[in-house]
């Protein structure tokens, strides 16, 4: 993972095993299988603006499988961990088919929501080069979000909208926390920059 951008480094999954261990707890999920998952799922890392990104989790499960063999774990429960690694993924679109792979994906999503999801949005798009948002119309009303060129964008594209998406009852429930704490700064953002307070709520309506 020495490649990993500063978004998706140890110190991410590090932060993703410590929330599939409360999701998965309060699920009663099993840890064999969510724990191994927790700890591999960005094993092979690829660039958010790669074309091969969409396959990123797949070569990560792959990956995950033989380590797995290598140390001889046990091996019933191998597949089930590829298949939470493989299913994590937004980009990917494979559906959970376990509780221990919902536990995962909405240990992942946390990541992009609340203080930590506002700090890598901004560290990645920096990373990328991007501006912070559009110089005439810093919240998208009269144009479709475009996150790659401006991360603020990347709210409306993507963060907003993953509370939706938690497949978990503890998950919806952090999320919604979470998401709350972007809204925050949405709004102070907007004061400071004396951008349109109806322009953001006009915004954020198009993605409720």
């Amino acid at each position: 993972m020495q490649s990993a951008d500063a978004g998706h480094g140890i110190d991410h999954v590090r932060r993703v095993v410590g929330n599939a261990k409360r999701i998965g707890h309060a699920e009663q999920a099993n840890a064999n299988v969510y724990m191994p998952a927790a700890w591999l799922h960005d094993c092979v890392f690829v660039p958010k603006n790669s074309p091969q990104r969409r396959m990123a989790s797949a070569l990560a499960a792959q990956s995950a499988e033989r380590f797995l063999i290598e140390i001889h774990y046990p091996s019933n429960w191998i597949s089930p961990i590829s298949h939470c690694i493989l299913s994590h993924s937004f980009s990917a679109n494979v559906d959970c088919e376990s509780i221990e792979a919902k536990v995962v994906q909405d240990s992942d999503r946390l990541e992009a929501v609340g203080a930590i999801g506002l700090a890598r949005c901004l560290m990645t798009g920096g990373a990328m080069g991007q501006r912070l948002y559009h110089p005439s119309e810093p919240f998208p009303t009269n144009r479709l979000p475009a996150d790659t060129e401006q991360s603020i964008d990347h709210f409306f594209a993507k963060l907003l909208g993953l509370q939706k998406t938690m497949q978990t009852q503890s998950g919806r429930e952090e999320a919604k926390r979470r998401s709350a704490f972007l809204l925050v700064f949405l709004r102070q953002l907007a004061d400071e920059i004396d951008a349109s307070p109806i322009e953001l709520e006009t915004a954020l309506r198009r993605i409720s």
